[in-house]
């Protein structure tokens, strides 16, 4: 159950952060969420993934529906993968060891 809490209060905190901040506010959000849930390390760590990754990919696909995959198609071309899948891949990184932080942070007190 506290997975599922902290899921969701790391996508809108996260969402809200990067909609008026930069992008790496995400993980001083992710952190603090992580912090006070109380979670284990390997439960924030996927709690912050998942959310920052589902965030970061439905942000993507929201860019690439706007522009009508023009960004996309170059990407693609440079990077021979999937660049959905790399979006959400460094996003989930970010929000999963920002998130680990944070409750390593509260463990060692």
């Amino acid at each position: 159950m506290k997975f599922l809490i902290q899921l969701a209060t790391t996508l809108v905190v996260c969402f809200v952060l990067q909609y008026f901040l930069p992008w790496w506010t995400m993980a001083i959000g992710a952190c603090a969420i992580s912090y006070v849930t109380e979670n284990k390390g390997y439960v924030s760590f996927l709690a912050g993934f998942t959310g920052a990754a589902l965030l970061w990919l439905a942000a993507s696909f929201y860019i690439d529906l706007v522009s009508s995959a023009i960004l996309t198609e170059k990407v693609n071309k440079i990077f021979p993968i999937n660049v959905f899948l790399l979006t959400a891949l460094t996003g989930g990184l970010t929000g999963g060891f920002a998130s680990l932080t944070g409750s390593l942070l509260k463990s060692r007190k």
